[in-house]
């Protein structure tokens, strides 16, 4: 019987609109970089795998330590590959969309409506609720600017323990703060590489949110709004 719900935070209960990715790809696609519509889904793929704590976002972030490096500038190649330009294509496309995301991507930061009902909801079902991110820093004022942090017992950011999804250690440091067991916990995020792997591989009970179908491989229990997690949850 499940008895505790972990969320992640961003992708998740907090949506950037308009999503970078998307700005990202209509703006190669008015430079005349031929993207098709595999090609554009493969690119949103390979954004979760970055993103995921991978092996190319840590040598980036090593690098962006070092006096003139350059991460958004790498992350620019990086992506424009996975959308199908070649190598020298995409380092001469790199520093106009890189300067193109600084000057006109402005996002804003929004709760999709039926998260607020659906907490409330498993709240006074009788789960206990907790957040767990891979943000580097505490993000205690981010929750109660949202309107969420009344819903959750507790919050967790990576940086807090040193661990970062997929790893299982900052699920299992999440676990040790709520005495919750593994078995008896659901983990909800959007991020089949850091959230589905990570806390398989702590244990839990992964529900993968995906509203666009990028993973139909996730092989656990899927979204596609968060009216269904309820039901969902009291199945499992």
């Amino acid at each position: 019987m499940i008895k505790t719900i972990l969320f992640d935070l961003d992708g998740t209960l907090r949506h950037s609109i308009p999503a970078g990715g998307d700005v990202f790809t209509d703006y190669m696609l008015t430079l005349g970089l031929p993207i098709s519509a595999e090609e554009r889904l493969l690119a949103e793929r390979w954004d979760y795998y970055y993103w995921a704590n991978s092996h190319e976002l840590r040598a980036d972030f090593e690098l962006h330590k070092e006096e003139n490096s350059d991460f958004w500038g790498r992350y620019a190649r990086r992506r424009l590959v996975a959308l199908g330009a070649g190598p020298v294509r995409a380092q001469e496309l790199a520093p106009l969309v890189n300067q193109y995301m600084q000057d006109n991507h402005k996002n804003e930061s929004i709760v999709p409506a039926e998260i607020p009902g659906m907490l409330g909801k498993l709240k006074e079902t009788g789960y206990r609720l907790g957040v767990v991110s891979n943000r580097d820093h505490p993000y205690t004022e981010v929750l109660e600017k949202l309107g969420l942090s009344q819903y959750f017992e507790f919050s967790l950011a990576g940086g807090e323990v040193g661990s970062f999804k997929p790893e299982p250690g900052i699920f299992q440091a999440a676990l040790k703060k709520m005495d919750a067991a593994a078995q008896e916990t659901v983990y909800v995020g959007d991020n089949y590489f850091a959230d589905v792997v990570g806390s398989r591989r702590a244990g839990l009970m992964p529900v993968l949110y995906d509203p666009r179908g990028l993973f139909p491989e996730a092989g656990c229990p899927t979204i596609t709004s968060f009216d269904q997690l309820v039901s969902i949850v009291q199945t499992l």
